[in-house]
């Protein structure tokens, strides 16, 4: 019996119009009824998300939100933190120093805003074009303090820029940190306990619900690790092909209400 289900939202919930269809708030307001939890789980912080949430009606007490790839699982009605991993300031001067060997600009951001170190000359960020939520603020490195914490940071640069440079990038990033991408131009850098999988664990072992008893569906790279920690990991039909030959199901896209395809297979049936 599925008790949860943990969706993506990017290419997933939301179609192209960045929108969620009126059969999907349907299905899912339904199997929240039911007493299935619903939980939206996502690279965005909990304040890019409010809407939707506020949408679905998923901001009361005892609903919950996995934010930045599983780096922080919450509260959704008061923001509450059930389980954080986060970057250090050590940490972050290494990514910077990555970032400017490779030529890319780097953000970083916590619970309140986006930080936008200095980049390499022509190479502007395109972060502001997909980050609504947050504010923006310009920084030196220098000027962050010891104790500083940061939930993630990012490479967000056009792919035919990006791809190659992730290419370039030494071993033992990969080895310290989990590195995921979560659209086509947007690297995730993170601690390297993090990644949805994870979230969804730990807000498995706060309810007391067992992986079988989870439902989870994706898209994208940074979705791999809830499909395969769920009981039945559903891809969309617009998904890539690693996450379809990696799940249990394989749903309709998202411009096919994939998503309530599904739960009325799965959960509503």
């Amino acid at each position: 019996m599925i008790k949860l289900i943990a969706i993506d939202m990017d290419g997933t919930l939301l179609n192209e119009n960045k929108q969620i269809s009126m059969r999907t708030q349907k299905v899912l307001k339904t199997a929240k009824d039911q007493g299935v939890k619903v939980v939206l789980c996502t690279g965005r912080p909990l304040l890019g998300i409010k809407e939707f949430l506020n949408l679905l009606g998923l901001t009361d007490q005892g609903d919950y939100a996995i934010t930045y790839n599983g780096g922080l699982v919450q509260h959704a009605d008061t923001g509450d933190v059930i389980s954080e991993k986060v970057l250090t300031r050590d940490q972050l001067l290494s990514i910077y120093e990555l970032s400017q060997a490779l030529e890319v600009p780097m953000n970083f951001i916590d619970l309140h805003r986006v930080y936008c170190p200095p980049y390499p000359e022509g190479m502007p960020s395109l972060y502001s074009q997909i980050m609504k939520a947050l504010p923006f603020e310009q920084t030196n490195m220098e000027q962050i303090p010891e104790s500083f914490k940061a939930n993630k940071a990012i490479f967000c640069i056009s792919q035919n820029l990006l791809d190659p440079a992730i290419e370039k990038i030494p071993k033992r990033y990969f080895e310290n940190f989990t590195m995921m991408k979560s659209r086509p131009f947007l690297l995730e850098i993170l601690n390297k306990e993090v990644d949805k999988g994870k979230g969804l664990q730990a807000l498995g072992n706060f309810l007391d619900i067992a992986p079988e008893e989870m439902m989870t569906l994706g898209d994208e790279a940074n979705d791999l690790a809830m499909i395969k920690y769920a009981g039945l990991g559903v891809a969309m039909g617009n998904a890539i092909e690693q996450l379809k030959n990696e799940a249990q199901f394989v749903t309709k896209t998202n411009r096919e209400d994939g998503v309530a395809y599904a739960i009325e297979k799965f959960v509503l049936n």
